[in-house]
């Protein structure tokens, strides 16, 4: 072949190799402009025909390989500088960009009692109750790892967090009846996405819905939990196990308090103080299939915000501490709730913030705190209080 159409065919396989190794990152990871616009089809698309690509690249590559070493002159440099720098390219995007390798899973998940527990009490934790045993995770924790696997009264859960969002949820890790295992690939719309071993379906966490690949459309069964701090929790729950930290993660875990305190101000994960701004903190509720965003700044002034919602009364409370919240049903109506201390005192009894009391239990309404544009992406039709 001659040389310049040789050239031509090793060219276009490099720029061709390069572009897609950028695009396919550049759509699941957020980089300027790609979280804020619907390219999930493409990035799906791309990442399930990423083999098939490559080789057509690097057939034309090899196709063109020799004529265009054969150039003189500084063109020489051609194949080698073309070739350092698509491994260069394919290196970053394929193992330091790659999300399940900027964010490990633990090595080892520690359950501590808490004898021998070694987690700051101040720290903020997604709590879980499962057949009578309680656990907390610490988002200090599972904000790095985004997902760990569990097992709790010998039912798995997968415990899942995304900081850019500020989500953190609990799903049953079974589909179609059977246990799955999930990676994680990237980020939809500024959420973590997992990716599952046996179909490749990605799935969003801020619901647990698939919404790409084979199992489209399906859902993880979520496991209620409550995001309190740890002192709060163990009131709650004495004898609760506490997630210790990995010993192969403790560098990468956040040693401050700013994302939790909401005094960070970082691009992806820090707070805006302002409400009803993107990264404002709110409470969504979602009941009977209403869903409501409350303002966390009001509810931090007033303690208690009482509501209807899905055509039940509810109440949403905040604990002494300024951090912990539970929202709950309320007996009906016309009842009037208080908080004195961490107690919520409704028709004249007092519950502790779990809703149980001396004499019934509160019922529980799914309640989460996260950033105000993650709550209005996942729930289009929610309103505000």
């Amino acid at each position: 072949m001659r040389s310049p159409s040789a050239r031509l065919l090793f060219v276009v396989g490099v720029v061709g190799l390069i572009a897609f190794e950028l695009a396919h990152v550049w759509f699941i990871m957020p980089l300027p402009g790609s979280q804020r616009t619907r390219s999930l089809e493409v990035a799906y698309l791309l990442y399930r025909w990423r083999w098939p690509i490559r080789a057509v690249c690097a057939a034309l590559m090899l196709a063109g390989v020799r004529g265009a070493g054969g150039a003189r002159g500084a063109r020489r440099a051609l194949v080698p500088v073309s070739l350092v720098l698509a491994g260069v390219v394919a290196y970053v995007t394929n193992v330091t960009m790659s999300a399940d390798h900027m964010f490990r899973q633990p090595t080892v998940v520690d359950m501590a009692p808490a004898s021998r527990n070694h987690v700051d009490a101040r720290r903020l934790v997604v709590g879980v109750v499962v057949g009578g045993e309680a656990r907390a995770y610490p988002v200090q924790f599972i904000g790095y790892h985004h997902q760990v696997r569990d097992t709790i009264a010998g039912r798995a859960v997968l415990v899942s967090y995304c900081t850019v969002c500020r989500t953190g949820r609990v799903f049953s890790p079974v589909v179609g009846g059977h246990g799955e295992t999930f990676r994680l690939v990237g980020m939809d719309h500024f959420n973590a996405m997992f990716e599952d071993r046996t179909s490749g379906s990605w799935w969003r966490q801020a619901n647990g819905e698939a919404i790409a690949g084979p199992r489209t459309g399906a859902r993880l069964a979520e496991v209620p939990s409550q995001q309190v701090t740890l002192a709060t929790w163990l009131a709650l729950h004495p004898s609760s196990l506490v997630m210790q930290a990995d010993p192969a993660a403790r560098g990468a875990y956040a040693s401050g308090f700013g994302y939790e305190d909401g005094t960070s101000r970082s691009a992806l994960t820090g707070t805006d103080t302002t409400s009803w701004r993107d990264k404002a903190w709110v409470v969504g509720l979602t009941v009977a299939g209403a869903s409501k965003a409350y303002d966390w700044n009001r509810l931090r002034r007033e303690r208690v915000i009482e509501d209807t919602l899905g055509g039940r009364p509810v109440v949403l409370v905040l604990a002494r501490d300024g951090a912990s919240f539970g929202a709950f049903e309320r007996p009906d109506g016309g009842t009037r709730v208080a908080v004195r201390g961490d107690s919520i005192i409704a028709a004249g009894q007092a519950y502790a913030l779990s809703g149980v009391g001396g004499r019934g239990t509160l019922v529980p309404v799914a309640a989460s705190q996260e950033f105000w544009h993650s709550w209005r992406t996942f729930h289009p039709a929610t309103r505000v209080y």
